[in-house]
């Protein structure tokens, strides 16, 4: 690493650069910007929208965790007009490869931790909304964007880094990328991508079909693949067990679109047009670290599957929640001693984790009497309680826990939407983005300002038999219990005492 510093070279520093102004990107600049940091984003298209961002085709699955997240910031409303009129939504289901699930059979039980909230539990938005809605909460907090300019260059010192984008140079004391699973700043800056290769070409198409009556609508598991006729009229997905050779290597033609479909589906059906098409595939791959030196990455620049299950987005989305406020602490001289490593032990299992789910799904799809043996035993297993109950735990994020040395069940998981006896909720408490030390017996108010924390003492109308609960600015439970431990706690997660 070069031992001068960037500011010999005479370039405006930024506390951070974040390189991408998809929704990862947009999130983090929005964390970091409500922390006061001063944050550029740097955007290689020249316009935020696009067909492929807008509905139909930019159609995308919000988890619960996904969605509390965006709650907890004051950022959920926009997207969910008349939020607080809304009836309870219907209760979330979907499918693991293709096989749908049936709602009767979850066990609420299974989440004692989960409370009544006003938010639903999926929510569909296309990423044209929610990036608007990012985009204009960053703008109040004063983050700049750059957009039309590539990065081509980095450069690492020893107090900051140097990103060249187009014709100029921008330096950062920080630089993430956040900027999709082809990132310039994971190759610039040298991080191992590892993993394992396609087994399908995945289409993705917007056509006008002359026999739409010929093809069944929702998710179709054929012998030699499967198709997915969407509620859109002429939106289509498609995968090909071709071992992901058709991806980007060849133009997609009517001809070869209608080729794919014809023998997945078994019909003679004719597409008369095509609109729009893209191809993707399953491939797996994820970085070794989520950290080299002054970069981090996020989101698709540090793990890419296939989009079976909607894991993408919010997986990336939660890295961005994960990684905000640890990297604002550091920036301000606040954070403990290794705050910001913890990013990576924490989000870079759950990754992992997220890898293995959609492999397991591409592997029980592959036409063949050996997939399709494991299909029927899997199809037996979501039909029951538990299974049923374990695929929504995974669907919704309600599965992740971090492992923050302590055995209470609810200490590392994202905390529930505890509501005070006033009607004041948890996450109307954290759209400033800061610790909340919610304390029902109303004893620890010393302990709070010593830890610069948002205290709120008071009954709640379910405490869930605690006493007190410390939350971290992600809103992941960090403490509860005896109060003698609260100061070792709140030392972990936010290092300087104020008393």
């Amino acid at each position: 690493m070069p031992q001068a510093t960037s500011r010999e070279k005479g370039n405006l520093v930024y506390d951070v650069v974040i390189v991408g102004a998809g929704p990862v990107g947009l999130l983090l600049a929005c964390e970091l910007g409500l922390a006061g940091c001063s944050v550029l984003v740097i955007e290689r298209d020249p316009e935020g929208s696009s067909p492929w961002r807008a509905q139909p085709l930019g159609l995308r699955g919000l988890s619960a965790a996904s969605i509390q997240a965006l709650y907890r910031r004051g950022l959920l409303e926009p997207l969910v007009k008349d939020l607080d009129d809304r009836q309870p939504p219907p209760r979330m289901v979907g499918h693991f490869a293709g096989m749908m699930l049936d709602a009767a059979n979850l066990d609420e039980a299974a989440f004692p931790f989960r409370l009544p909230t006003p938010t639903p539990d999926l929510l569909m938005t296309s990423l044209e909304e929610l990036e608007s809605v990012l985009a204009e909460r960053a703008a109040k907090l004063g983050v700049e964007i750059e957009r039309g300019t590539p990065v081509s260059g980095l450069t690492q010192y020893d107090d900051s880094v140097v990103v060249r984008a187009g014709e100029q140079e921008y330096a950062g004391r920080w630089v993430v990328g956040c900027d999709g699973g082809r990132s310039a700043v994971r190759g610039l800056a040298g991080f191992e991508f590892v993993g394992t290769g396609p087994l399908f070409t995945g289409y993705t198409m917007s056509v006008t079909v002359d026999d739409p009556e010929k093809l069944n609508p929702g998710f179709n598991l054929t012998p030699t693949g499967m198709y997915i006729r969407m509620a859109t009229e002429g939106h289509f997905s498609m995968l090909d067990f071709d071992g992901g050779a058709f991806d980007r290597s060849q133009e997609l033609t009517r001809e070869h679109l209608q080729e794919v479909l014809r023998r997945l589906s078994g019909t003679d059906v004719t597409l008369t047009e095509v609109h729009l098409a893209s191809s993707f595939t399953d491939r797996a791959m994820q970085t070794t670290t989520y950290r080299r030196g002054r970069v981090l990455l996020a989101g698709d620049a540090a793990h890419i599957h296939s989009p079976l299950g909607g894991q993408g987005l919010n997986t990336g989305l939660g890295d961005a929640m994960n990684l905000g406020w640890k990297l604002a602490a550091t920036v301000h001289g606040e954070a403990p001693d290794g705050l910001l490593d913890t990013y990576a032990t924490e989000r870079h299992p759950v990754g992992a984790s997220v890898l293995d789910w959609t492999r397991a799904q591409v592997d029980v799809m592959r036409p063949g009497p050996q997939a399709d043996a494991v299909r029927g035993l899997i199809r037996d297993l979501l039909d029951t309680r538990d299974g049923t109950t374990y695929v929504v735990s995974k669907l919704t994020g309600y599965w992740i826990r971090y492992d923050l040395g302590d055995e209470h069940p609810l200490v590392g998981r994202s905390a529930p939407d505890l509501c005070l006896e006033d009607g004041t909720r948890l996450g109307e408490l954290m759209q400033d983005g800061r610790g909340v030390l919610l304390d029902f017996a109303g004893s620890l108010q010393e302990q709070a300002s010593r830890w610069d924390l948002t205290y709120v003492a008071g009954p709640a109308r379910d405490d869930l038999g605690l006493a007190a609960v410390l939350i971290r600015p992600d809103g992941v439970v960090a403490w509860t219990g005896d109060p003698a431990t609260l100061d070792a706690a709140a030392a972990r997660w936010f290092g300087k005492d104020h008393g």
